[in-house]
């Protein structure tokens, strides 16, 4: 089984689970770097370990959730920056 394979499943599904909280983000950017390792051992030698669907998949979800994060990020942003700019010229 290749290391971290696991882990890297389960941060990949808490990070689109999270996504709409910050968590969601931080969880896909710790399970994308915790697969760089098992995907570079499973690339130099592919019959000696197992488990690379789980880590690919856990990879390939880490990277939607990151990504599902950010986007929740830039949206609070704008909002939060629209509900503020109309709160200002209201006061004027």
């Amino acid at each position: 089984m290749l290391p971290n394979a696991t882990a890297v499943l389960v941060l990949g599904i808490c990070s689109i689970v999270f996504g709409c909280v910050f968590v969601g983000l931080v969880c896909g950017i710790i399970g994308i770097a915790l697969s760089g390792k098992g995907r570079k051992l499973y690339k130099d030698n592919p019959n000696l370990y197992d488990g690379y669907g789980s880590l690919n998949a856990g990879f390939i979800m880490s990277i939607i959730g990151t990504v599902l994060g950010g986007l929740y990020i830039l949206y609070v942003i704008v909002v939060g920056g629209t509900v503020l700019s109309m709160m200002s010229t209201m006061h004027q």
